[in-house]
């Protein structure tokens, strides 16, 4: 988790996409949004949800496999839903644990 977490955080940060970062580790309010803003069919058959997943305000876009298949696609911009050109400054939510 925590490398895929480093992944998103790294490319949003060489890319200049602003974003914010929720622990969901450490506040209880930041894992009860994430868990509540998950769509149904993007959960797992069991559990929670897990870091990282992504959010444009509170839109989910999708997991670490959905952002990395955007990656290799060079489909970012657009998985994120921003038309944005790159060097522009956009804003996305990551939640994530820290250990």
């Amino acid at each position: 988790i925590k490398k895929q977490q480093q992944d998103v955080l790294g490319f949003l940060e060489a890319n200049k996409i602003e974003f914010e970062e929720k622990d969901i580790a450490a506040n209880e309010e930041n894992r009860k949004w994430m868990r509540e803003n998950v769509p149904e069919d993007s959960r797992p058959a069991s559990g929670n949800p897990l870091p990282p997943r992504l959010f444009n305000d509170s839109r989910y876009l999708g997991d670490y496999e959905a952002f990395f298949e955007a990656r290799e696609n060079n489909a970012v911009y657009a998985f994120l839903g921003l038309t944005a050109p790159p060097g522009s400054k956009v804003s996305v939510r990551v939640s994530h644990s820290k250990p």
